[in-house]
């Protein structure tokens, strides 16, 4: 059992947190949760909706201030809560926003400063500007330490070659960072690729879950890319930072379906009492809030360590592990305790669940 004893963190919120919080909660309230039924029937996300979270500085307030941004500290507890806060209200819209934010966390990371100069500068907007990485391959074997797409080096940079799937946003992304495998030498690497890359083509895809995320599919036919764009990756650290992000987001989400089957197994009654006096039913939704508290600690000291600069591999793999399981768990066991209504449309719990599915599958799309 690995040594944690130097692990211990403080829940108290700093002032810039409980105000960033507060006011991301009040959108949520205002401009999430009353839309995202909407926005799953229609697949799309609602009008406007990402120059609103914009609003918020999610993005801007990381970027230096001489590239236009506000110059915050770099700071992974801060964007886990906002992660967080932000599934509550729903995973689709929530991944969408924090799309750009990923991409800039991942070039502060690990880009040099003519990088950081020549990609962030353009995302320091008061407007939505979208940038996503594109990690995933459409393979049932996929692994990240194992990627089939390609960057072979010529006089001009590198040719890009494969293919992309579960894509946050490609398709009105400025900047997609496509980690690919270096040939000729050992390891991967990310490049950015430029909206209208010759040889880049997009594609939509849809799934039972996540419908207002635009997810796309990237196929790459000899992109030509500038030995400038190529950005060299710490792959556990990217990995980790974004099982993290991930896992916050399926926190907020399992918290939505836990408010919402508290109060449904109270007011429902079956036999002349409410159907929350049988066992059966408070015994699952106390499993529920013990499994999400669970959770939300695992993800609190993760993004502590990482804050730190202490080791956090092994945090990290555990929530990407355990909220997975427990996640899904949370999404079925919400279904189970509405009983028949958890099956019809009326009520989001279908719809929860349907998300907190890919809790598992989007490697790189959430990177605090």
């Amino acid at each position: 059992m690995s040594d944690q004893s130097s692990a211990c963190f403080d829940l108290t919120l700093t002032e810039e947190q409980r105000i960033s919080r507060e006011s991301i909660r009040r959108f949520v309230e205002s401009q999430v949760k009353p839309y995202a039924r909407q926005a799953d029937e229609a697949a799309q996300a609602p009008e406007g909706f990402y120059d609103q979270a914009n609003e918020l500085g999610l993005s801007l307030m990381p970027i230096p201030e001489a590239l236009g941004g506000a110059g915050m500290p770099r700071s992974p507890i801060s964007n886990m809560l906002n992660a967080e806060d932000l599934g509550q209200g729903d995973m689709s819209l929530a991944i969408g926003a924090l799309s750009p934010l990923s991409f800039i966390n991942t070039i502060l990371d690990f880009g040099t400063e003519a990088q950081q100069e020549a990609y962030l500068t353009p995302l320091a907007s008061e407007s939505f500007v979208a940038a996503s990485i594109a990690l995933s391959e459409p393979r049932a074997t996929f692994e990240a330490s194992a990627l089939a797409t390609t960057a072979q080096p010529n006089e001009n940079g590198y040719l890009l070659n494969g293919v992309k799937t579960l894509v946050p946003l490609a398709a009105q992304s400025r900047f997609i960072l496509v980690i690919a495998k270096l040939e000729g030498e050992e390891g991967n690497a990310g490049f950015v690729v430029e909206a209208g890359s010759t040889g880049m083509h997009i594609t939509a895809e849809t799934f039972m879950g996540l419908r207002p995320l635009e997810l796309n599919r990237v196929e790459l036919n000899n992109v030509q890319v500038a030995a400038s764009a190529r950005i060299g990756l710490e792959m556990n650290r990217l990995l980790d930072l974004s099982s993290i992000g991930l896992a916050a987001v399926a926190v907020g989400c399992c918290q939505a379906v836990l408010d919402y089957v508290v109060p449904y197994v109270n007011d429902r009654t079956a036999f002349g009492e409410p159907i929350s006096h049988r066992q059966s039913v408070a015994f699952m939704v106390a499993d529920m809030a013990t499994e999400l508290e669970a959770m939300r600690m695992m993800v609190y000291r993760a993004a502590s360590r990482a804050e730190q600069g202490l080791d956090f591999h092994e945090n990290a793999y555990w929530c990407r592990i355990f909220c997975a399981e427990k996640a899904m768990e949370i999404g079925t066991n919400g279904i189970q305790l509405l009983g028949g209504h958890g099956f019809i449309r009326e009520h989001p719990v279908e719809m929860w669940y349907r998300n907190l599915r890919a809790a598992a599958l989007l490697q790189g799309s959430v990177v605090i």
